[in-house]
């Protein structure tokens, strides 16, 4: 992944971040502001319906109570609902919003309550407790908006809660129901435990004069729908995420754009590094005047480019140097020797060391004309004297040249392939496919086989063997120079580890490329592309 998508994923991933903890503080926020108005309704609501239990609203209402539900099933059985409907219509214009309940805990003050449910410490001291509670509380049920069949209940635990409360009041989310064969809706519900101050007795009241006194305890549900709450939520919710995406894509681009201009400076500097080699080594990178890092990376490369050339000019001077400083003696020497063997009487052993010297000469003489080449091609002035080839000819002619050497190996030298007319210089393409073909020779293969093939604007000829192979790790050094894979035998049969190479400049001066590719035990194959070039098109009815 390059640098600009890492840059633009980072950034866009950190904003995805803020705007995640965002929009997640923002609904919570919100929603802690709705429920704590609803909450704060369900008081203003609690107080006006106890107001309205204490003291009937309107002149002539004084026996519009909200009646029980125990009162609603015999009113049904004996078809009375005059005096109930009412009451319920009045409570209902004055309610409209709200679910209402209530029941009262006879007998019961606040420190009564906890004293018997302090007493009750096994759960089956408990339990007997909350059923008696859960008894007082059903026969006194009086319910406003709430199915009669699916009231409003607390659990034990939730009772246990609502009394040992601070203020006597618990909240709750709870689906209710709030007329028949209508689906429960998920509302917020408010629990008071209290007294209900100046109401009249309690039915039960006569039993004892303490309660004549101090108004009874009672359990005041009031509830009020969560739709609005959730509908808001909701809105909101699509809100923010539209802004999560939008914001996601604006910001992704913007870094991805704001990158790319960033690194702009950055890509000029590594374009024009990739374009110098050994070659053109007096060329340098541009210097952007940023005054950041690119401009000190880019300082650092032309310096290190200088320290380059200089380094290369010497190595290539030297080379140049001494190679020419080396013919006059080597030739001396060889020259000598020749004189030797031709007009004195040397015996035996001296006919002997003769000839290898003049064999050594002879190999040096080659040696210092490939590091000359080589020179020549480090400095750029290697000559080409490009002309049209017609690749199964140029083939073809190689096989027969090589021919005997082949034979002498009992090595079957063969060539294939289409024929493709090509731009290039002829004799310095031959040394390079020579080369490849006698680095398959001395490596013993038993068949070779040269192959030319049109690839797009390209034309590929191939040098192919069933030799032992080459290792991969070792198929990329072998065009350094010096370097040999078999050491003993390539100095055996005179190479110096400079063919390769010598065939790599060879190939780039043409603008093309030479690579291998081999399998140990399987053979391997010299590849050497270069570019057509704008040459006319020949048929071999075309050579004389």
């Amino acid at each position: 992944m390059t640098l600009r998508w890492r840059l633009t994923l980072f950034y866009t991933a950190l904003l995805a971040f803020l705007l995640t903890g965002v929009g997640v503080i923002t609904l919570y926020m919100m929603r802690v502001n709705l429920i704590s108005g609803i909450d704060s309704d369900l008081n203003t609501t609690y107080k006006q319906f106890v107001t309205y239990l204490v003291k009937p609203i309107g002149p002539d209402d004084q026996t519009a109570r909200i009646p029980t539900d125990q009162q609603q099933l015999t009113a049904q059985g004996n078809g009375q609902f005059d005096q109930i409907g009412q009451a319920k219509l009045l409570a209902r214009y004055y309610f409209s919003n709200s679910s209402l309940a209530v029941e009262e805990l006879s007998f019961y003050s606040r420190q009564t309550l906890l004293d018997d449910l302090k007493a009750a410490r096994t759960p089956d001291a408990k339990k007997k407790l909350f059923d008696y509670l859960a008894g007082l509380r059903e026969d006194s049920r009086r319910s406003l908006a709430v199915d009669i069949n699916r009231p409003i209940t607390l659990s034990d635990a939730e009772l246990d809660a609502l009394i040992n409360s601070t203020d006597g009041r618990l909240r709750l989310n709870r689906l209710i129901a709030d007329a028949p064969n209508r689906e429960p809706t998920l509302m917020r519900l408010l629990v008071v435990l209290g007294p209900l101050t100046n109401t009249e007795p309690s039915r039960n009241a006569g039993i004892g004069q303490n309660f004549q006194n101090e108004p009874p305890l009672s359990v005041v549900y009031v509830a009020r729908s969560l739709k609005t709450v959730q509908s808001t939520l909701d809105d909101l919710r699509q809100v923010v995420m539209l802004l999560f995406l939008t914001g996601l894509f604006t910001a992704g681009t913007g870094a991805y754009l704001l990158a790319g201009q960033a690194l702009l400076p950055l890509r000029r500097v590594q374009r024009a590094a990739e374009r110098i080699g050994g070659q053109n080594l007096t060329e340098r990178v541009p210097v952007p005047q940023t005054g950041d890092e690119v401009e000190s990376l880019a300082t650092a490369l032309n310096a290190m480019l200088g320290r380059l050339e200089g380094s290369f000019e010497a190595q290539r001077r030297f080379t140049s140097d001494a190679s020419h400083e080396l013919r006059t003696p080597v030739t001396a020497i060889s020259g000598h020797a020749s004189y030797l063997l031709r007009r004195t009487n040397p015996t035996g052993q001296q006919q002997e060391s003769l000839k290898i010297i003049q064999s050594e000469s002879a190999r040096l003489t080659n040696l210092i004309a490939s590091l000359l080449q080589l020179a020549r091609s480090d400095s750029g002035a290697l000559a080409l004297q490009r002309g049209p080839i017609l690749s199964a000819l140029f083939l073809a002619e190689i096989v027969r040249e090589l021919a005997p050497l082949a034979q002498a190996q009992q090595t079957t030298l063969t060539s294939v392939g289409e024929d493709v007319t090509f731009e290039a210089d002829a004799d310095r393409l031959k040394q390079v496919l020579i080369n490849l073909v006698s680095n398959a020779l001395k490596a013993g293969a038993q068949t070779v086989t040269l192959r030319s093939e049109r690839v797009d604007a390209d034309v590929r000829l191939s040098v192919q063997d069933d030799g032992p192979g080459i290792p991969e790790d070792q198929l990329e050094r072998l065009f350094d120079r010096f370097y040999r894979l078999e050491d003993s035998r390539s100095r055996d049969q005179g190479g110096a580890g400079l063919g390769l190479s010598i065939a790599r400049g060879i190939v780039d001066a043409h603008g093309g490329r030479i690579w291998l590719d081999s399998e140990v035990g399987r053979g391997t194959t010299a590849y050497v592309q270069l570019p057509v070039g704008n040459v006319p098109e020949f048929d071999l009815d075309d050579v004389p």
